[in-house]
């Protein structure tokens, strides 16, 4: 009888190369599988989650697994994984395991996936014929809509970006099509801002901001809007519109009448995406935009509180016959997609791209879905309710503290689509000494401070110095350009899902016990800041801080 390789099946033998291939990528898949839960969880995205070999956070300050000493009030950018989502992830893992003693591990993963996006509807309410493609962050997502968007137009089009100050970094570089880091989630490096191959074009990015002293949402917003979606289509470009819902300072633009106008007089020639990413919109709002058959881009890792990254691309029906027919997909973008990322209906297109499961993506969403179903669990009159409550105890404590001054915030018109979202939940605000805003750097290093024991560089009495050790994290800075002065940075109290979740009990006693103890959590972190910027204890970092502004 002769003798197979060692290792190699009597029936792997009978296989040609590629499918020997195909049969050692799905075994070394499955090794993957096995790979610590940690690492799992900050693999397959940009170097954004690559965590710092000293005190192992990623550059947003989060762990890969839970740290319960901390508290989080940074959904506005990230939070740490909570013990309950990281359960649900190791679960997950557990059960593809067993699964894949029976399937292949591709079907397996696929279903799996498909399973999630079965989930997620469900959580939203979303009819069956609302499509998701997942990515591993927003800004993949981005690219994602420029891709479906560019098929459903049918030539190259000019993104319009709505809120272009209020957005992702990446989003200057995702509206023209090209690389938004120096690496792919799918392990590829590439030059930042290069072209993706096939995907490039033209941008117009349209700030928020006024360009008056203060700090307010332009007046203009709409006609600007306008403007130059008049100016692109008279130069005969189609358009992506990529409007605003909610920004990084909660704001939301152009309005529901400029959207309106949009559709009367530019029927087929614009592209509306919605950027939702930080998900502080109410289900029937979000029903609304994708029965308008706008597409909308969602995250698990914001509102939600899932840990950094899970991206979505929410599709309206009808979409899918669209990309059926696209003849050339775009070289560069097989870069940022993997089969199991389309919805299984879209066979055409899947057909397409390379078998390439994303475990990291896949367990960090695991972890969202198990925040997403924690927030919708607690009843709706509830959620409103701890939100007003929650809105109104932090802005009265930041306009009480004499060394910050907040910054005004609105999402414009509200109405009962909004649902809880009519209230806020972003609080920015500045940092003052002596009735002054302190300098970028200062306010920079009072955040990095808020997220470590800082009770031996403030000192103090019993009470400072147990305030000063307790660590925190916050809504990273936003820097704000001024016009003929030095720019500023605002830092951001933020209430998440996760806050919600934990304040919610069916005896209504309890329950107020439960706000008292986060508006006490947020007084503490109030104090500590005053801490820091009275006794100078928070020294700039060096310029290398993976930090942004």
């Amino acid at each position: 009888m002769r003798r197979e390789p060692f290792g190699m099946s009597a029936g792997a033998s009978r296989l040609s190369a590629p499918e020997r291939a195909s049969e050692r990528g799905s075994r070394y898949r499955l090794r993957d599988l096995f790979t610590p839960l940690d690492t799992l969880l900050v693999s397959g995205g940009d170097p954004r989650l690559a965590l710092d070999a000293r005190d192992r956070v990623n550059a947003y300050g989060c762990a890969a697994s839970p740290e319960p000493g901390i508290w989080n009030f940074a959904s506005s950018t990230a939070s740490t994984i909570s013990q309950a989502a990281y359960d649900r992830a190791a679960l997950a893992r557990e059960e593809l395991m067993h699964k894949c003693l029976f399937d292949e591990i591709e079907i397996a993963f696929d279903a799996r996936c498909e399973g999630m996006r079965e989930e997620l509807r469900s959580h939203f309410q979303l009819s069956p014929r609302v499509d998701v493609v997942f990515s591993p962050s927003g800004t993949d997502s981005q690219l994602h809509a420029l891709f479906v968007a560019g098929a459903v137009l049918g030539a190259p089009s000019v993104t319009i970006v709505v809120g272009a100050d209020q957005t992702g970094s990446g989003t200057i570089h995702t509206a023209r099509g090209h690389h938004f880091s120096s690496m792919t989630a799918s392990g590829l490096a590439v030059r930042k801002d290069a072209a993706v191959a096939g995907l490039a074009g033209a941008s117009i990015a349209l700030p928020l901001r006024e360009a008056e002293p203060g700090i307010a949402m332009r007046a203009d917003a709409d006609a600007a809007v306008l403007r130059a979606i008049e100016a692109a289509i008279a130069q005969g470009a189609p358009v992506l519109l990529q409007i605003m819902d909610a920004s990084k300072l909660g704001w939301r633009a152009p309005s529901a009448a400029c959207l309106d106008e949009i559709a009367r007089r530019w029927p087929r020639k614009v592209q509306i995406v919605v950027d939702a990413c930080q998900a502080r919109l109410g289900r029937r709002r979000l029903r609304s935009y994708l029965d308008r058959g706008y597409l909308v881009l969602i995250t698990g890792s914001k509102f939600f509180g899932g840990p950094a990254f899970s991206g979505a691309l929410l599709v309206p029906k009808g979409f899918s016959r669209s990309l059926d027919r696209v003849e050339a997909i775009a070289p560069g973008f097989f870069d940022y997609a993997g089969r199991c990322d389309w919805p299984m209906a879209w066979t055409i297109l899947r057909s397409r791209f390379e078998r390439r499961p994303n475990f990291g993506q896949w367990l960090r969403w695991e972890a969202a879905l198990a925040e997403i179903g924690s927030y919708y669990a607690v009843p709706g009159a509830f959620r409103a309710r701890a939100l007003a409550e929650l809105a109104a105890g932090i802005d009265s404590m930041i306009a009480l503290s004499p060394s910050l001054r907040p910054v005004p915030t609105g999402i414009g018109k509200v109405g009962v689509d909004d649902e809880e979202f009519a209230q806020t939940t972003i609080f920015p605000f500045l940092l003052l000494r002596d009735g002054k805003p302190v300098s970028i750097a200062e306010t920079s290093a009072v955040h990095q401070a808020l997220a470590r024991d800082m009770n031996e560089e403030v000192g103090g009495s019993t009470a400072d110095r147990q305030v000063a050790a307790q660590r925190c994290l916050v809504g990273q800075p936003v820097r704000l350009e001024r016009q003929d002065e030095v720019p500023l940075a605002v830092l951001r109290l933020c209430v998440g899902a996760r806050l919600v979740t934990e304040i919610w009990s069916p005896d209504l006693a309890q329950a107020q016990r439960n706000l008292q103890h986060v508006l006490d959590r947020v007084a503490d972190v109030l104090v500590k800041i005053e801490l820091l910027l009275d006794r100078g204890a928070a020294a700039p970092m060096p310029a290398k801080s993976a930090f942004e502004v």
